[in-house]
């Protein structure tokens, strides 16, 4: 099954080709004389159609949060902007790169391609950079043997068990969720050159790298910065324009 930006790609390259056929048969046709109607809707799609691959593929590309293991930072039904440009120029569908712009930070909210299944697109956050050996025990993150601060916040009003807590990765504070009665058996990695170590802020629920490894760096896809859309049942108005932290 075709993914939507092969799809796009492909609808690129056939309504350019009817607007091509269409430049070269207007120098031949007798003023007046009717044209197809399938080279006149490839005429009028095709600037269209570059304008969304461009904009989606190197710009911008909106996504649709579909769990709550970013709890509390991301809730299920927010809509978010992800910055396409801010890991590196990749191509449409082969994703090779075309030009090195700049690297993850950790604490980065980034989008990636599930190693596992690279047609499914993940969001975590980035806790580990090559290198960084991660350990987490007792529910608190530990960096190249300094656990990182913590602040606690009460519990979380919409579950039983949930605590905030805010917690500080690099420079940057953010906020996640930890559940009082779920086991914690505890790890320690050390995360490959050119990989990284990504976590949900939901951190006893959630599907990451401690149990499927590392992403790797081409298999980032861009950063999250904005929630422009909150709809779960119904709006979410508090949520609409936020930036995520």
């Amino acid at each position: 099954m075709l993914d939507f930006e092969t799809l796009l790609v492909a609808l690129t390259v056939v309504s350019g080709l009817l607007w091509l056929f269409d430049r070269i048969r207007r120098r031949s046709r007798s003023p007046g004389a009717r044209v197809n109607w399938l080279v006149d809707l490839g005429r009028s799609l095709f600037p269209v159609i570059v304008i969304v691959l461009v904009v989606r593929s190197f710009i911008v590309e909106p996504f649709r949060i579909p769990s709550g293991s970013m709890l509390p930072t991301l809730e299920a039904g927010d809509f978010i902007l992800v910055n396409k440009f801010g890991y590196g120029l990749r191509a449409p569908v082969t994703h090779d790169l075309i030009a090195p712009i700049g690297d993850p930070d950790r604490g980065d909210v980034a989008v990636f391609r599930y190693p596992r299944d690279p047609g499914q697109d993940y969001i975590k956050r980035i806790v580990g950079m090559p290198g960084d050996e991660v350990t987490y025990f007792d529910k608190r993150l530990v960096i190249n043997g300094e656990a990182l601060a913590v602040e606690p916040m009460g519990r979380w009003s919409d579950g039983d068990g949930f605590r905030m807590r805010r917690e500080k990765l690099g420079d940057d504070w953010h906020q996640v969720l930890v559940h009082e009665q779920s086991p914690d058996a505890g790890f320690s990695f050390t995360v490959p050159e050119d990989q990284y170590f990504v976590m949900g802020d939901n951190r006893d629920r959630s599907s990451d790298s401690r149990f499927w490894g590392p992403v790797p760096r081409d298999h980032l896809v861009g950063q999250a910065f904005f929630i422009w859309l909150s709809w779960n049942g119904g709006p979410n108005w508090s949520r609409m324009g936020q930036l995520i932290d």
